[in-house]
């Protein structure tokens, strides 16, 4: 994989990892955050990737706002 696409994928998970950090509403585009990290993880071999830094915060942002909407529906299903 060449360096641009790297970068772009890159910066496209962050942004997905951004609005996957909202609640309920966030989750779809956490989840293609999560499974777009691991396919350019693996894509992406020994390829140096300056944009590493918004590749693991669009993960862990995706990783966070699924978590809380896990943590809501489950407050919500324990409340009723």
């Amino acid at each position: 994989m060449d360096q641009v696409t790297l970068i772009r994928r890159s910066l496209t998970i962050f942004v997905c990892g951004l609005i996957g950090a909202m609640p309920i509403l966030g989750v779809p585009p956490a989840l293609y955050a999560l499974v777009s990290a691991v396919r350019i993880h693996f894509a992406s071999g020994q390829t140096w990737n300056p944009a590493s830094r918004y590749l693991a915060a669009g993960a862990l942002l995706a990783c966070a706002g699924i978590g809380l909407s896990v943590l809501i529906v489950g407050a919500a299903i324990v409340s009723h």
